[in-house]
């Protein structure tokens, strides 16, 4: 499994290590006795893969060869993992596990004993600074994308300095405020800093990006390539028209694009290494019924298996490996319970061309499919654009594995375009049809999650603009909790062995695979009720939990009270001991009510019980006399309560528009932002979540004009300048918007928009379907916004041949409307430019075509109508001709 040399290396040093470390000093020896060593009494196991090459071996155990000089108390212990002989790391041993990759068949175990895996970079650190650092940032998990990363920023805003490094951190790099040799990468808008000249001079291998990288990393969730990014000419700040940005190969898709690799037309396996499989070495692998394989396939596999060290097993419960194709059957949910190795033959295929080790769960196409597909996607059809080779091959069998039916054109009826940058024909088409246009990462978490992402989340439709997304295709996990809960919940009663996977940890470690205790309460109860209505329709409920006491040996407990470990438990049948445990459970009927009370929580459970005063807490009885419960007055009781129970008032979030500190002063508004946070006043730039807006006058900005759709408290611009001048936080009734002249110049009363905008409820253009030519003044984003923003629906009109008018969807806001002229009239913003014009006959041959009639108006309608908050007659502003 692993190269030679680095076997032989790693074995010699772990011999040497182990005559060093463990060596008892003679009962003769006078020295002084010395302080214990930085790593004393910790245990480190190394875990060796492909990612570790020869040198990064020798490397790692040179660096722990070289803590006999620190180590002199003898209590250090360095083991080498024995997977290639197919053995298992006892993790519960161990302090640390250093790994390269978190690839490795015990991570999960690790991750669940709380036992940190590190990367060989970890303990260099540690001696650099003599001390244990932080493991966090060298923690191989993948989903700490920016693991490795140490980034210093050059004459940059504080405020853009600190979210850069915020979102670092948080996604495992590190930051230095000075250039120095642990430095990746240095932040900066131009070369003119003194942090990138000395860079340049000293020729470090650093680069300099842009801080948009970091913004669009953070963005998509995903590490993508700095090259775009990188000072002095970065591509992303060059005019390059239409030129689509280019994709390079994507490694991680390589024997993962498909869940059923064997096709009609292939009945062999691939070819094994030479030396045999030693992967599968002293694994038992089951293969499912389900995968219909061949006579001539099957023995082919059986041959590979067992000429590695491997057998096959017909026994779920002595499995190692267990080789479906389907997410059901009574083998799959236990086999998955017991967190055994679960995959399909893809996944199979995927082992015996590489000969290493890898979780099925990593790439999604590597783990059973459902038969019935993801739910609420067998209604879409989805095409795909700008993705090639392997990612689109992995792509389109994604689709079809969540039931969604792929297409190779896009057309009309399609429901949504997923592609890898947005400078192409169908990304045009899509958009001025009104379909959803996202990114493959809403496919991909939607079937990791095994639940239906929203496609108005703003990771799933941001397209960095000379990027390819296809860099980053197959990154993505199956979440392991989504499966339980979906396939193979832990609260269905079904026969387990005692032979798990863990069954050799000791128990107060052994709880990756264990049913929590709260599952194993809430089954005691589900088989008491059965019971119940077996033996009579009459039986109280202590009869019945009573009677779901079998005579069998109860599970050992994972905390045993003291001096109790070797009280051997009775299993007699008599009926004094059933009228025992009738009595025990009785006493246990609260916390039984209370555990249900909470299970049907919103919030779920609350661990670690609900507090003294919590009203809805199952209080234990208690000695109380009756004149104490008559002399209670319960009024101050529940209003003391209440007031408990209030929540501090939520902070004000800040829509600014035009304020004219702000303009062209970046430093500024960076060091007055971070004021307002400190007084508890948060800036967005979400109309949505803005509780007021802030504006000098009455506006037609965007800005504006949508966040009067969510009805906000308008306030002045003085409002900001006196908290900030007083610094405090101020009454912002005190500061309402007042612009008299504004409104007579608008022919607008303001108090009146805020009025009706409360009662439309974002619903101005509710059933309205509203086209806009792309090249309109202000911009077709813009527009799209205020009509989307108050229930519209707004598309982009190019005149293409063979474009209908999209019908309305039952179940949508507008099957609610009572205008019948809502339905049949449909609108074009355009000018009076000559090319707009041109489009005018087509548009008004499609509005015939589907039966519908044409208006024709100038962009003033759809302004003024949206921040008058009511429809404005259309012939005020509709374009004759």
């Amino acid at each position: 499994m692993f190269n030679t040399n680095v076997l032989t290396i790693l074995s010699d040093c772990s011999k040497s290590l182990q005559d060093r470390f463990l060596t008892k000093k003679s009962p003769m020896t006078t020295e002084d006795p010395s302080p214990p060593g930085l790593f004393a009494q910790r245990n480190f196991a190394i875990v060796r893969s492909r990612a570790l090459s020869l040198e990064a071996a020798q490397k790692a155990l040179n660096k722990l060869l070289q803590l006999e000089s620190t180590i002199k108390s003898h209590d250090g212990n360095v083991t080498l993992d024995d997977y290639d002989q197919g053995g298992k790391l006892p993790v519960w041993k161990f302090s640390y596990i250093i790994a390269s990759l978190a690839d490795f068949p015990d991570y999960d175990v690790a991750c669940n004993n709380y036992i940190p895996v590190v990367k060989p970079d970890w303990i260099s650190a540690c001696l650099s600074k003599s001390k244990l650092v932080n493991t966090r940032q060298y923690n191989p998990d993948p989903r700490l994308f920016l693991s490795g990363v140490v980034v210093c920023c050059a004459d940059l805003p504080e405020g853009d300095t600190d979210a850069i490094v915020g979102g670092v951190v948080a996604m495992g790099g590190l930051h230095s405020t000075k250039v120095a040799s642990m430095v990746t990468h240095v932040v900066a808008l131009t070369m003119d800093s003194e942090k990138c000249q000395a860079v340049v001079l000293k020729s470090l291998d650093i680069k300099i990006v842009l801080p948009h990288w970091f913004d669009d990393c953070l963005k998509l969730g995903r590490r993508i390539d700095e090259r775009p990014y990188l000072l002095p000419n970065p591509e992303i700040l060059q005019n390059n028209g239409q030129k689509p940005p280019t994709s390079g190969r994507n490694p991680d898709l390589a024997g993962a694009c498909t869940p059923d690799p064997t096709g009609p037309s292939i009945d062999t396996p691939p070819i094994s290494p030479r030396g045999g499989c030693q992967v599968f070495n002293r694994k038992k692998i089951l293969l499912a019924e389900d995968l219909n394989l061949g006579s001539h396939l099957r023995g082919a596999i059986e041959e590979i298996i067992q000429r590695g060290g491997g057998s096959i097993s017909s026994d779920v419960h002595e499995a190692d490996m267990y080789i479906g194709k389907y997410r059901d059957g009574e083998d799959y949910r236990i086999a998955s319970r017991a967190r055994k190795d679960v995959g399909n033959l893809s996944w199979l295929f995927h082992l015996i061309t590489n000969n290493v080790w890898t979780s099925p769960s990593k790439r999604l196409l590597h783990y059973p499919v459902a038969r019935n597909g993801l739910p609420g996607f067998k209604e879409f059809r989805i095409s795909l654009s700008n993705y090639s080779g392997e990612a689109r091959v992995y792509l389109e069998n994604l689709i079809t594995a969540t039931g969604a039916e792929p297409t190779k054109t896009l057309k009309q009826d399609n429901t949504h375009l997923i592609t890898a940058h947005i400078i192409s024909e169908k990304c045009q088409a899509a958009q001025d049809w009104g379909i959803h246009r996202i990114n493959h990462l809403w496919l991909e978490e939607s079937y990791a999650k095994w639940k239906l992402q929203s496609v108005t989340n703003p990771r799933y439709t941001h397209f960095p603009s000379r990027t390819n997304l296809g860099e980053v295709v197959g990154h993505t996990s199956i979440d392991r909790k989504a499966m339980e809960q979906a396939f193979f919940s832990p609260e269905e009663d079904v026969e387990m062995d005692d032979g798990d996977e863990d069954s050799d940890l000791p128990a107060e470690t052994a709880d990756a695979g264990q049913i929590p205790q709260s599952s194993v309460v809430d089954e005691s109860r589900k088989r008491g009720r059965k019971a119940a209505k077996i033996l009579s329709p009459k039986v109280t409920d202590d009869q019945a939990l009573a009677n779901t006491r079998k005579p069998r040996t109860p599970a050992t407990t994972r905390h045993t009270a003291p001096g109790k470990e070797n009280e051997t438990p009775g299993t007699g049948s008599s009926r004094k001991s059933k009228d025992a445990a009738a009595a025990r459970l009785h006493g246990y009927r609260d916390d039984i009510a209370l555990y249900e009370k909470e299970r049907k929580r919103v919030g779920g459970v609350v661990y670690g019980g609900r507090k003294k005063h919590d009203e809805d807490r199952v209080g234990h009885a208690r000695k109380r006399s009756l004149e104490e419960d008559e002399g209670t007055d319960s009024t101050v009781g529940a209003a003391s309560r209440e007031v408990k129970k209030q929540k501090p008032a939520s902070p004000m979030h800040l829509l600014v528009t035009k304020f004219g500190r702000w303009v062209d002063n970046m430093s500024a508004e960076a060091d007055d932002k971070k004021r307002l946070r400190a007084l508890g006043i948060s800036i967005t730039q979400d109309p949505a979540r803005c509780t007021h807006l802030v504006a000098p006058s009455i506006l037609r900005t965007q800005k504006f004009v949508v966040a009067l759709s969510y009805a906000p408290v308008i306030i002045s611009s003085n409002f900001i300048e006196e908290c900030l001048s007083q610094n405090k936080v101020l009454n912002p009734q005190d500061y309402l918007l007042q612009d008299p002249s504004g409104e007579r110049k608008l022919n607008l009363d303001l108090s009146r928009s805020l009025s009706l905008a409360k009662q439309n409820k974002n619903s101005l253009f509710a059933g309205r379907t509203i086209y806009c030519v792309d090249t309109i003044p202000a911009g077709f984003a813009t527009f799209q916004a205020i009509v989307e923003a108050n229930g519209g629906r707004c598309i982009t009109y190019r005149g293409r041949p063979g474009t209908m008018v999209p019908s309305r969807r039952a179940g949508s806001e507008a099957s609610t409307m009572t205008d019948e002229d809502t339905d049949a009239e449909i609108y074009l913003l355009s000018g009076l430019e000559k090319e707009h014009k041109v489009l005018w006959p087509k548009f008004r041959k499609m509005a015939e075509g589907s039966r519908k009639i044409a208006k024709i108006v100038g962009s003033d309608w759809v302004l003024e109508s949206a921040m008058a908050q009511k429809i404005l007659p259309v012939e005020e502003y509709e374009h004759d001709g």
